[in-house]
């Protein structure tokens, strides 16, 4: 019964924060220029710019009861947003059933929160702002002065290093082809990732994201749909992993499958 409990409130959690990160990925790549906030102005239908109501905007609930249509204009809501809410509410439970109620599974919840948000602004826009970064970077400092996922000297490098790797990647690579190929987000990604996971965990983080881009760039390619590829969602996924998994080192992963 306590463990229905821990995975009821992780699913209604993750709903709510599925839906701030709705908000966070359509109005802060827009703020500058539509003159918003994550708080204000109201929510209200992109279309014909009528408020929502309350009752309208309950994370999954209102999409369904509103039959994914906007109740002014009755033009169609996006699919990303209940898919966004439903797939936070699922990673939540994931992580309580992972971690149980405990401070680790609050810590975790935040740090896939804002991975998220910056792999679904990079998808969507090519870019992974500052203000989710930097944060992201700070805190995971801050939660392991505590030891939380690693020692905090393995966290201090490990956002130095995971910086340090990708901006001389760019510069090699921009010096070799005069172009440049990622952007100084990525760097900044991968130290906020560094700094939850450790610099041990850095050479599997790059490893596992470029092969699952290399992988997804294939398909896309096969698809007759290649174009730019974002490389924030894949160290997302890469970081998240293995952090989830406590995955610091390739003799890890081998011990874990022998």
């Amino acid at each position: 019964m306590d463990q229905l409990i821990i995975i009821l409130f992780a699913f209604l959690a993750g709903l709510c924060i599925g839906s701030f990160v709705n908000v966070v990925v359509y109005r802060l790549p827009l703020a500058a220029e539509k003159q918003m906030t994550l708080l204000s102005p109201a929510s209200q239908c992109m279309k014909c710019g009528t408020p929502i109501k309350p009752w309208h905007n309950i994370p999954l609930i209102g999409f369904f009861v509103l039959g994914g249509r906007c109740a002014s204009c009755n033009s169609r809501i996006s699919l990303v947003y209940p898919l966004i809410e439903l797939v936070t509410a699922l990673l939540f439970v994931a992580i309580f059933i992972q971690f149980g109620l405990s401070l680790k599974s609050l810590y975790f919840a935040c740090f896939t929160g804002f991975l998220l948000a910056l792999s679904v602004i990079d998808f969507k826009h090519y870019i992974l702002p500052d203000k989710l970064t930097l944060p992201l970077l700070w805190i995971g400092l801050l939660v392991n002065t505590g030891g939380v996922f690693t020692d905090l000297k393995s966290a201090v490098f490990g956002a130095v290093g995971g910086y340090a790797i990708l901006w001389l990647v760019y510069q090699l690579y921009k010096v070799t082809r005069n172009k440049e190929a990622m952007g100084y987000g990525d760097f900044k990604l991968l130290a906020a990732l560094g700094a939850w996971a450790g610099w041990q965990a850095l050479p599997l983080i790059i490893l596992l994201a470029s092969v699952s881009g290399l992988i997804f760039g294939g398909v896309a390619l096969l698809l007759g749909k290649g174009q730019k590829i974002a490389f924030g969602p894949f160290l997302s996924l890469a970081g998240c992993l293995i952090l989830y998994f406590n995955l610091s080192d390739l003799d890890h992963i081998i011990s874990i499958l022998n």
